[in-house]
């Protein structure tokens, strides 16, 4: 077997010897199997099945001899042991293989599992057995690893663990093992469909998936070269023919597999990021999806020119967040369901997120992402990591669309299942139990689950089949007596296991993670019943375990353990997680290390008493005492940075020593360290794996820096294959002959050592094997059992293995461990109190929070004893300041006198405002975070409230009445179906209702400046005198609107009375007219009378308009909680005024005291009477001020947070005694309890001012009244003793009138509080209703739909019915009309021969001769031939019948050749009417055809009419009787109805019975009528026993007069007999004259009627010279096309004279503007040329100084310059009087120019003041 880490071979000895080896040891393998049959082979005979050739194939070049040999074996497997022979392979057929030939694996081939296994490697020539650690029992769970429980049958389930595959019977708990191939782990398991297979997908370079069979579990088939490291996930398709797998990281490939063949069909990269699942659609097995990290794809196998191709389409999130997808599931019509990380679900279609799926009020369907999702019988499971399991309506999901912008629908479960807290489902598989709904569950948190999922009243609750550590085995120790093994993890929790008997047997969970643990030594603990436990928040814990068997007392037990643990002591000594914990060798002193780089030492004997600690370098990874061999005991500490320090046992201090010590640190130990350098670690840059390094402790130097320090080792020993893959955890074996290595890849290396070789110069021969998982196993811990037999692992991956170590002496079968006795009294000893709060404090920094307590006590007294003196000083201030007041006052000191500096007190200020400050930007926070929780806890619980509990009391009695506490409206009163009437109105309906004014509005508002603009012009006409053409107009207009207001009126007369003539016409009740009242009573005959049957009878049919679903229910609902919620808010409004009333009255009540108090202080005492009290406001009244707040109820709560954290002092106490509670009730009852409001308080301070100045009064002195002072003061008096009784009367008004007011309203309340429990009873029964009707609205809609789907269907078979008889009946009335044209053509031909024609009989036969005629379609070129028809039919004519008895009769005759002496105009007129008869009879026959056919068209659709028919019916009854299923449902709901005495009317013996079950419940209006329909039936049978009576005496009439009417009849007959004709005449004849005067009559009146309209006529000429239409001439009044030209021509001229004039005054306007612009034109032409004369000149004098460039030094001389610049002077203002002289020339050529005074130039303006 290749050792796995040796791939990369160079050449070198060690590795040639070690494959060399594993040749050795497989030959020798194969040459013990026994040999097999021969007709096991996988080559057959036929030619036609071939190997298969490719990528997959086991015929490749680089497959070893071995190997080949295996595969052309089969063997025979029981309990994984196998035999088998190599099968002897001749030359030529290793050729054909290696020639491409292609051939077919034959079905009974199988794989020999022996030669695929993985091995453990051994040194060569060690003697070191393969069998040196065998496998016994797995104690771990990988519960992280995807899909990694598998069910094979009902009881056996398999799951990865590192590099084995583990088959689990869950009903015996045994485990079998499968090891894997490559070595290097498995990635994914898979599970056929038909469970005959299982797939195994290995990990490694290039690894195999191999696929057993099951339950033989021989290797079937192996796929080769799919990926390049591993698999992440393999499927395969329903019907199991296909295998799909995806690549982990780097390549992702995505391969379809046919498996049986080993043979790749597709292959393509999935994505670029990880993929965790595939899958295929197990409705469409060409389509598959792909999951993973940030993305889907869909997939499909297509046919393309290059042949079968995978076509994959990435999901496009759009608005979604992108989101790694788990779990998801292919719907039937290839829609994709998927989870997402926040908890909803997608739905995707096209590649696209079609919809997002939510619970209501928009909560995610899980809380956490959803880890798989199936359909399983029409439902759809999610299962989620919050430990839910939710059932989901599976048509709600497939029909689900969008209804608004945000994308979400919201959904509800059908059922759902919370397995149990702390649970993170990942995987769910279903278990084949016949008539149960189990499933296994994989807990990511370290369960196996087994779930019953039928939710019905039988329902198992979850069970916990198998419980692991979650995640990675931090730590492991064995006991030092027995089998027990004790483990820890991150996962809280610590367990025990019985590795002997591999039993689980206690488990105890924590509120940290467990980060070490080391089982106590004997010579602490002699029974060995203790561990501790280090936690990753620094605590340790020393457990005990016992046996619970051994107690005396079982106070409540049902069950009894095996072991149990109780805490026995708990300690934190550090801040940091505990990294190590160790026993000093006598068991004297425990040593703690951590992360947080501190050493704690413990006193064990006195209870695990601190000594002290010590600081290290670096996070401390491991501590060790020294062996008895050392002859001192010191402590060595491993640190992570590459520290290693020894210290010496630490000095253990006196009791009374410790009470004065600040700290726990002990300064003063001499401490070894040894900072690790080695040359490696130089070169290669701090890596020094592949060795194992002897080091020797430089002498302790307590100057010398550690960090500083770098020392090397002094000897190494060189580990093989160890430069990668690094030890982790060593470990030695009693007697230190095997050395125990734990390998970062999960493997374990068993080194083989000398006796007494402590420097290991023996390290050479090992063992070595994988067991965890190769990419994250790595070995956390190793440790052997006290008696050496067992071995016991723990790795990253979450696994335990437990091996037997190589011994001679055999286990025996039924070993166990034995579980320590309890001690005495153990049951009885109190359970220390354990440390939970991560933030507790530790050891020191308790004795340093102690100490700083202590320190800052001393700082209080002191603090304490200066404010008392400061206190003195400021009273000996304030007794100075009185001194100095007392004073005159031009010896007092002024107040700014007493300040020193006032920059002192200014800093003072400055300072406290800057702390200020600082506190404020400090808990801005703080602030921030409490205003946002105050916000939420508002947000949650106040503003869902409309009103709160208001309790108004009475005053004078105890009555009291409180309102509702109200909430917002339920969503049902919300609810509300859109009727008609409350339907969104449509275009037309809003246009119908605004008018086309709206429009015009509209219009106008678009033209409002021109609204604006003509308002002006209006009202400037207004103040304008009207010209004579404006009064004109005006006249014009007005005759022409009089004309038309009379037409109009005229027109609106006419129009009213044909309207009246119509409506009358209309009122005129038709034939058919029936009363409305009759159809009423009709109508409620039909549903109130006649046998009905009862709601409970089984055949009672429900009405349409009875039904009942959950939306009407809902709306019932709705409408009550309406109904309920306006009651309640009209009661609060009530009691809120209520509460107004007693606020004003308690105001007006203080005022009245007021002045009542002021009255009584101007009279004597004794005339007082006593001050009624004054009305308090209770705190339940105003419940709104208990969130108002000042700095007194800050302060009370503060006050009681002090009181709450430090217990211990009582002046806290005393002070927060008030609460927060209490600070609210302060402030509403103290501070505002007289509710005086501005109002009051100014009142009572006007009534108070004359109370105020008496007393001023009262000062003067005294002098003796007068009389008359005397009198005013009597009146006075009297006065005030009316007003005083007056106020008092009027105080007890008040509150008697509020008293009474309360009462009244409260017997409301209590009305409205019966009404509201009879409407909660009802509410009751109204939501059970709903629960119970959306229980069967899903089958009642799916009945529903069919029937509708059938009543369409019927009635469009029925209009088809109705359209094919229509056609059928237009058909036979074509053919009729076709035969009566040939009929016309055979009577029109006869006429035109004539009667004695004769060549008559020749060319009647020319006419009929039947021809076979070319048909149409075959003209066209139609490859359809119509068949011609021979039958003949009844409606055929007579003459084709005489037709063919002629033919029969004549012979053949020629009819190409007309006859001599024959009509050859008649010969071609037959021949003419011969076509056309031809014609004809073929239009008969396709007529006749098509007939037929919709006949046979008719009787298929009445079949079809018959069958919907009867479908109809069944889905009508079907629909019925779940109807009356549904309504026995409803039925049996319990309504509770309560009743008073009176009510009852069942009584037995004149007393009520005790069971009512028998009675009926009916309300008043019910009994009412019922008893109304009595009497109404009596009354009615009366009235019908009358009428019977009479229509019997009728009958009996009648029947008499016809036996006398039959006799006269008879009589008059036989004696008329004779006469019979003359009596006939007779009466014929009266009848005659009678008609003749009828006539006559009629004749006179239309002759009357024409002599009246003549007459009309003629008055009509004579006045209008011709009839004219009187209605038209009523209503024509004017011309109002003319007289509307002639105004407009008016108002034409008038506009037309205004434009005119307005262009003139335009023209005239302009020609102004022309003239300005034509001079400043010529003033510019002017400065122009001024302008081009002054550049002309300087042009030249450039040129000029461009000349001169070169006479720089000859410069002319200063006269030539002087007179040079005089010239230029001169000609300048000679120019300036030539232009001036122009400007005036042209002025003086213009008619009308001005003549100006000469212009003078600048220049001369200059100078001529010079000169003056």
């Amino acid at each position: 077997m290749k050792e796995p880490d040796d791939q990369d071979t160079d050449g070198e000895k060690s590795v040639t010897s070690k494959s060399d080896g594993r040749k050795s040891l497989r030959s020798s393998k194969s040459e013990s199997r026994s040999p097999v049959q021969e007709d096991n082979t996988f080559l057959e005979d036929d030619t036609d099945e071939t190997f298969t050739e490719g990528e997959g194939s086991y015929l490749e070049e680089d497959s070893d001899e071995e190997r080949l040999e295996g595969s052309l074996s089969s063997f025979q497997y029981d309990d994984l042991q196998s035999t088998s022979v190599p099968q002897q392979t001749p030359a030529p057929a290793v050729e054909e293989a290696e020639e491409e030939v292609k051939k077919k694996i034959s079905e009974s081939f199988f794989y020999d599992y022996m030669e695929l296994a993985s091995m453990p490697f051994v040194t060569l020539d060690s003697n070191i057995p393969l069998d040196l650690l065998t496998l016994v029992h797995s104690f771990g769970y990988d519960c992280r690893k995807r899909a990694n429980l598998q069910l094979l049958d009902d009881s056996i389930a398999i799951y990865i663990a590192g590099n084995q595959l583990i088959f689990l019977n869950l009903k015996t708990k045994e485990q079998i093992y499968l090891r894997s191939s490559s070595g290097e782990g498995i990635g994914i398991i898979g599970v056929h469909p038909h469970k005959t297979y299982f797939t195994v997908a290995e990990k490694g370079s290039f690894p195999d998936i191999i696929i057993y069979e099951y339950p033989s579990l021989r290797p079937y088939r192996i796929l080769r070269d799919g990926t390049e490291k591993g698999y992440a996930y393999v499927d395969f398709n329903y019907s199991g023919t296909l295998l799909a797998s995806v690549g982990s990281n780097p390549d992702y490939t995505l391969t379809i597999w046919n498996w049986k063949e080993e043979q790749p069909i597709l292959r393509t990269k999935a994505f670029s990021q990880e993929v965790f699942k595939v899958t295929f659609n197990p409705d469409n097995e060409e389509q598959l999806t792909t999951s993973g990290s940030g993305h889907i794809k869909f997939w499909e196998m297509a046919f393309t020119f290059t042949g079968l191709k995978l076509q994959g389409s990435l999901g496009r999130f759009g608005k979604t967040t992108t989101t790694d997808i788990e779990g998801y599931m292919e719907l039937p019509d290839g829609k994709v369901l998927s989870g997402s990380e926040w908890g909803n679900m997608l739905l995707w279609e096209g590649g696209l997120i079609k919809v997002e799926l939510c619970r209501g009020t928009s909560k995610s369907c899980h809380n956490g992402p959803i880890n798989q999702i199936m359909l399983y019988e029409g439902e759809v499971i999610t299962v989620g990591s919050d430990g839910y399991v939710r059932i989901w309506d599976f048509e709600t999901i497939d029909t689900a669309d969008i209804i608004d912008e945000t994308g979400l629908l919201e959904i509800e479960p059908i059922n759902e299942l919370q397995v149990d807290k702390n649970v993170n489902l990942f995987s769910m598989i279903k278990m084949n139990e016949t008539g149960n709904n189990f499933w296994l569950a994989q807990d990511a948190n370290g369960a196996i689950w087994k779930l019953d999922l039928s939710f019905s009243n039988i329902t198992q609750d979850p069970e916990c089949l198998f419980s692991f550590h979650s995640g990675a085995i931090e730590a492991v120790a064995v006991s030092p007596l027995t089998y027990l093994m004790a483990t820890t993890a991150l996962d809280c929790s610590v367990r025990i296991y019985d590795f002997a008997s591999k039993t689980p047997l206690a488990q105890m969970k924590f509120k940290q993670g467990g980060t070490a643990l080391v089982w106590v030594p004997r010579m602490v603990n002699f029974t060995g019943a203790q561990i501790i436990v280090g936690f990753e928040d620094g605590v340790v814990r020393i457990l005990e375990l016992y046996d619970p068997k051994g107690l005396t007392i079982f106070a409540g037990r049902k069950k009894i353990l095996d072991a149990d643990i109780q805490l026995k002591q708990v300690f934190k000594p550090h801040t940091a997680c505990v990294t190590a914990l160790a026993y000093e060798r006598d068991g004297e002193i425990l040593a703690t290390g951590s992360k947080d780089q501190t050493v704690f030492f413990f006193e064990v004997e006195r209870d695990y008493k601190p000594i002290g600690y010590i600081n290290t370098p670096g996070p401390v990874c491991q501590l060790m005492w020294s062996p008895m061999s050392h002859p001192e005991s010191t402590l060595l500490i491993i640190c992570e940075n590459g520290y290693i320090l020894e210290a010496p046992l630490p000095t253990i201090k006196q009791e009374e020593d410790d009470h004065d010590v600040v700290s726990y640190e002990i300064k003063d130990m001499c401490i070894k360290c040894f900072h690790f350098s080695s040359v490696k670690s130089k070169i290669l840059g701090d890596y020094d794996s592949g060795f194992l390094y002897h080091c020797e402790f430089p002498p302790c130097d307590e100057s010398s820096d550690f960090k500083e320090q770098k020392d090397e080792p002094i000897d190494a020993r060189y580990l093989e294959d160890t430069e990668d893959n690094p030890i982790q955890a060593i470990t030695f074996n009693i007697n230190k002959v095997m050395m125990f290595c734990g390998m970062k890849n999960g493997a374990i290396r068993v080194y083989v050592l000398n006796q007494n070789d402590p420097s290991l110069t023996s390290l050479v021969d090992y063992w070595h094997f994988n067991m965890h998982d190769n990419n994250y196993g790595c070995i956390k811990s190793i440790a052997s059992s006290f008696d050496d037999r067992f071995l016991v692992t723990a790795g990253a991956d979450g696994n335990i293995f437990v091996f037997n170590i190589f011994s001679e002496f055999m286990l025996r079968k039924d070993m166990k461990a034995k579980v320590p006795s309890p001690r005495f009294g153990i049951e009885t000893e109190p359970i220390p109190e354990d440390i939970e709060d991560p933030k507790a404090y530790s050891i020191e920094n308790a004795r340093r929070k102690r100490e700083h307590d202590k320190l800052m006590k001393e700082v209080e007294e002191i603090k304490a004893r200066k404010r008392e003196q400061i206190k003195a000083l400021r009273n000996e201030f304030c007794k100075l300041l009185e001194m100095n007041e007392e004073l005159p006052k031009h010896m007092q000191f002024k107040r700014t006198d007493f300040d020193v500096d006032s920059q002192i007190r200014a800093e003072m200020h400055r300072k406290t405002a800057f702390k200020i400050q600082q506190v404020e930007k400090e808990l801005a926070w703080e602030k921030e975070k409490h205003e946002l929780g105050l916000m939420k806890l508002k947000n949650r619980f106040r503003d869902p409230l409309e009103n709160d509990t208001i309790v108004v009391h009475a005053i004078l009695s105890d009555h009291k009445i409180s309102s509702y506490r109200l909430v917002q409206p339920s969503k049902y009163s919300k609810f509300k179906r859109a009727s008609q009437s409350e339907r969104k109105p449509s275009k037309l309906d809003r246009f119908e209702k605004e008018g086309p004014g709206r429009k015009d509005s509209q219009r106008d508002a678009g033209g409002s400046v021109t609204t604006q603009e003509e308002s002006i012009i209006e009202k400037g006409k207004k103040f304008r005198p009207k010209t004579l053409s404006e009064i004109m107009v005006e006249n014009q207009i007005e005759k022409t609107r009089k004309l038309i207001l009379k037409a109009e009126r005229a027109q609106l007369k006419i129009q009213q009375r044909k309207k009246e003539w119509e409506e009358l016409y209309k009122s005129k009740p038709g034939d058919n007219y029936e009363d409305p009242k009759d159809l009423q009573a009709i109508k409620e005959a039909q549903v109130y009378m006649g046998d009905f049957n009862l709601k409970t009878a089984p055949d009672y049919k429900i009405p349409e308009h009875m039904r009942i679903n959950a939306a009407k229910k809902e709306e019932e609902l709705g409408h009550l909680d309406s109904l309920v919620h306006g009651n309640k808010r009209h009661m609060n409004k009530c009691i809120l005024s209520l509460r107004d009333l007693k606020v004003a009255v308690v105001e007006e009540i203080q005022c009245l005291v007021q002045e009542l108090k002021n009255i009584q202080s101007t009279f004597h005492i004794s005339k007082h009477i006593p001050i009624p009290k004054i009305p308090q406001i209770h705190p339940e009244e105003v419940p709104e001020k208990r969130f108002q707040y000042d700095e007194e109820t800050l302060l009370n709560f503060k006050q009681q947070q002090m009181k709450s954290n430090d217990e211990k002092s009582p002046g806290v106490e005393e002070t927060g005694s008030g609460g927060p509670g209490g600070g609210f009730l302060k402030l509403s009852s103290g501070k505002d309890g007289d509710l005086t409001t501005r109002d009051s308080i100014s009142r009572s301070s006007k009534a108070s001012t004359f109370s105020l100045d008496i007393p001023k009064y009262m000062e003067f002195e005294k002098a003796e009244p007068t009389d008359v002072e005397l009198e005013i003061m009597k009146r006075d008096e009297i006065k005030h003793v009316y007003m005083q009784q007056y106020l008092v009367n009027r105080i007890k008004e008040l509150v008697v009138t509020f008293d009474a007011e309360l009462r009244l309203l409260r017997h409301q309340k209590l009305k409205l509080d019966t009404q509201m429990k009879l409407s909660d009873l009802h509410h009751v029964t109204l939501f059970q209703e709903i629960l119970l009707l959306k229980n069967f609205e899903k089958q009642e809609n799916i009945l529903q739909e069919r029937v509708n789907s059938l009543d369409k269907e019927e009635q469009y078979m029925q209009w088809k019915i109705n359209e094919t008889l229509k056609e059928m009946e237009e058909k036979k009335n074509e053919i009729t009309k076709l035969q009566e044209q040939e009929k016309a053509l055979y009577a029109g031909f006869q006429a035109a021969i004539g009667e004695n024609n004769k060549f008559a009989n020749f060319l009647m036969k020319v006419l009929k001769k039947k021809i076979k005629r070319v048909k149409k379609k075959e003209v066209e070129g139609d490859a359809d031939e119509d068949e011609e028809s021979e039958e003949s039919s009844e409606e055929e004519s007579s003459l084709e019948s005489d037709e063919d008895e002629s033919e029969s009769e004549d012979e053949v005759f020629d009819d190409s050749i007309c006859p001599t002496n024959c009509d050859v105009a008649l010969f071609e007129l037959a021949l003419q009417l011969r076509e056309k008869r031809l014609d004809i009879e073929e239009a008969l026959v396709e007529e006749k055809k098509i007939v037929d056919n919709l006949k046979k068209e008719y009787d298929t659709l009445s079949k079809k009419v018959k069958i919907v028919a009867t479908n109809l019916n069944a889905a009508e009854e079907a629909l019925e009787a779940y109807q009356r299923e549904k309504q026995q449902r409803l039925n049996e709901l319990l309504v509770v109805i309560p009743l008073k005495l009176h009510q009852i009317e069942y009584v037995v013996f004149g007393e009520i019975p005790s069971d009512l079950s028998g009675t009926l419940v009916f309300s008043h209006h019910a009994l009412r009528r019922l008893q109304e329909r009595i009497r109404e039936l009596q009354e009615e049978n009366s009235k019908q026993q009358k009428l019977n009576k009479e229509w019997r005496e009728r009958r009996k009439q009648l029947i008499r007069e016809k036996r006398e009417m039959t006799k006269t009849i008879h009589k008059f007959g036989y004696m008329a007999g004779p006469y019979g004709l003359e009596v006939v005449n007779n009466t014929a004849v009266s009848l005659l004259s009678f008609s003749i005067s009828r006539s006559n009559g009629e004749e006179e009146e239309s002759l009357e009627h024409k002599e009246m309209e003549e007459t009309v006529r003629q008055l009509m000429i004579s006045k209008f010279g011709r009839v004219v239409n009187l209605e038209a001439l009523q209503t024509l009044s004017v011309n109002t096309t003319l007289e509307e030209l002639k105004i407009r021509k008016l108002r034409k001229e008038l506009a037309n004279a205004k434009e005119m004039k307005m262009w003139e005054e335009k023209i005239a306007q302009m020609r102004w503007e022309l003239m300005m612009k034509t001079k400043e034109h010529t003033r510019k032409l002017y400065q122009m040329n001024d302008l081009c004369i002054e550049k002309k000149k300087l042009d030249s004098r450039l040129n000029t100084l461009q000349n001169q460039q070169g006479n720089a030094f000859q410069g002319p001389r200063e006269a030539d310059v002087v007179a040079r610049e005089e010239v230029t002077e001169l000609i300048q203002l000679q120019a300036e009087r030539i232009s001036a002289l122009k400007e005036e020339i042209a002025l003086l050529r213009r008619k009308g120019g001005l003549i100006l005074p000469p212009i003078q130039s600048p220049r001369e303006k200059e100078i001529q003041p010079a000169d003056l």
